[in-house]
């Protein structure tokens, strides 16, 4: 099974309650969580001929289905076993034991159809249990074949001729086994010995005439040779002393006749390595959610007082499978897309480009497990969540390269952040200087390696936009603060031209003097 588990015993997979037949959801549950190729191997028998002890020698085990020892019928319903195929792996063996037809205690004979038409729908190898030889009554005992075609329908919408619609579900019949029980013929017609298979075709030989006796001898034998193309037969001889039956369970090999042991293990060498995969219409190979959904319809279809259709069972299935489809091609664009795909993009070019390789991937998983997928709707539907999930991808793209670009201009723009939280821009030729910073650190933003991405021009021209308005007020306060200083300038210039007037005027004044001085002292001297 997918998870490595296994039933350790046999459990109810359909109830016979009071002649009605109800699904465990325990066993669907168990059948449920099966992600492998199926194999089912149902056996049918008079009750009290040994079916359950064949089956838990197919199961390698030698306790597990219900065995009585008394003339009561031990096994209700049909009871299931899932274990891991001993021949095949990644396969798992689904065998299902029957309650026993003809039980005295039933007294039910469309009950036994019912039971006896859900083993064949159900099984891929269908093993028919009987005691002694074939003969006439024996024939008798599996009229239950007869009744086939009033018990199962091919198609939703039959056409009229019966025959035909027969025609269309034998060819997906299972296996046909025949199991002889306590036989103690010699295999031998006109003194030649004849293997079990010789003896089976020659009993399903039909003789001259038409008589009503006639009719009756050739109906049975008709039926099987119509229903099962493929047929094997297998012959036991009484394995021990009908003393030491009542307890078969604690008997080992060395205790049982040895023809008898020889014989059990070629049977179950037959059906391990011969049995095959539950198959459906298209060749679909049948896992454990398929043969849930087969048995929730045909058992429906009983309850409900209809006959189980094999084309509706298909389609139901197809419905499951198909939607199982799309979810393990979901799942698959997924697990490549987490592979694939690192976030942020550099483009979303490159982004678009790994979707469509996902989603052809995807595509081919779905086609790969649906089938009768009629006009395209499970695809449709599959191509519809892949294109969701592509938006989602390119929001996600988006919020990881927004947030990539938001953490490199933090790191590139922080020392800019701090000089103005200080005012170092708050003077005359700040603004400039705030430019000129801006300028080289976005020029040093637009180098980085790690630059690429779908959001790196918008969450930088998004930055310097939420920068506007503090550097539109840094350029007005330096405008303010040039204005103001030359006029201070003036001021001061103006000042020092007065300054130098009056020293000039005064150094003329002194100079004027000495002329005078000088004069007057040059007239003394004349004088």
């Amino acid at each position: 099974m997918a998870s490595g588990m296994h039933m350790s015993s046999p459990m109810c997979l359909i109830e016979n309650f009071r002649g009605k037949l109800q699904v465990n959801q325990k066993a669907l549950e168990i059948l449920s969580a099966i992600m492998q190729p199926v194999v089912v191997v149902a056996i049918v028998g008079l009750y009290r001929t040994g079916k359950s002890y064949l089956m838990n020698k197919m199961a390698e085990k030698e306790r597990g289905f219900s065995m009585g020892s008394t003339v009561q019928s031990h096994t209700k319903g049909i009871w299931m076993w899932c274990v891991p195929h001993p021949k095949k792996l990644k396969h798992t063996l689904v065998l299902l034991d029957t309650e026993g037809l003809g039980d005295a205690e039933k007294g039910d004979n469309q009950n036994d159809c019912g039971i006896f038409a859900l083993a064949i729908l159900l099984s891929s190898t269908f093993v028919y249990n009987s005691m002694g030889p074939i003969n006439q009554q024996a024939m008798d005992q599996l009229h239950y074949v007869t009744e086939l075609t009033k018990q199962i329908r091919a198609k939703s919408s039959p056409d009229e001729n019966e025959a035909e619609d027969s025609a269309d579900f034998v060819s997906f019949f299972p296996d046909f086994v025949w199991s002889l029980r306590d036989m103690t013929l010699k295999l031998e017609v006109n003194g030649q010995s004849i293997t079990a298979d010789e003896y089976l075709e020659n009993s399903l030989k039909l003789k001259q005439g038409t008589s009503e006796e006639a009719e009756k001898f050739h109906l049975p034998r008709l039926c099987i040779r119509k229903f099962f193309p493929s047929k094997k037969c297998f012959i036991f001889y009484p394995l021990t002393e009908w003393k030491k039956l009542r307890n078969l369970e604690n008997l080992h090999d060395n205790e049982l006749d040895s023809d008898f042991v020889h014989q059990i293990t070629e049977f179950c060498s037959y059906i391990l390595n011969h049995s095959k995969i539950k198959t459906l219409p298209g060749g679909i190979k049948v896992i454990g959610p398929g043969l849930v959904s087969l048995v929730q319809t045909y058992v429906g279809a009983i309850k409900s007082g209809e006959l189980p259709c094999i084309e509706n069972a298909v389609l139901d299935l197809a419905w499951v499978e198909n939607w199982a489809a799309v979810q393990k091609a979901i799942a698959h664009y997924d697990q490549e897309k987490s592979r694939k795909v690192q976030l942020p993009t550099d483009t979303l070019q490159e982004l678009l480009e790994l979707h469509r390789a996902c989603e052809e991937k995807a595509i081919e998983v779905f086609m790969e497990n649906s089938f009768q997928n009629m006009d395209h709707l499970f695809q449709k539907e599959l191509v519809s969540q892949l294109e969701k999930r592509c938006d989602e991808f390119c929001k996600r793209n988006m919020d990881a390269s927004s947030s990539r670009f938001r953490a490199l201009l933090q790191d590139l723009f922080s020392p800019l952040e701090e000089d103005l939280k200080q005012g170092l821009f708050a003077r005359p030729g700040g603004y400039n200087l705030l430019i000129k910073k801006t300028k080289m650190l976005t020029e040093k933003y637009l180098e980085e390696p790690r630059w690429k991405g779908i959001q790196a021009e918008e969450i930088l021209q998004t930055y310097l936009k939420s920068k506007e308005t503090i550097t539109n007020a840094i350029q007005q306060t330096d405008q303010a603060l040039t204005a103001k200083e030359k006029d201070i300038e003036m001021e001061r210039v103006k000042a020092e031209a007065a300054q130098v007037s009056v020293k000039m005027l005064e150094e003329m004044k002194r100079k004027y003097q000495q002329v005078i001085e000088q004069s007057e002292r040059s007239h003394q001297e004349h004088v």
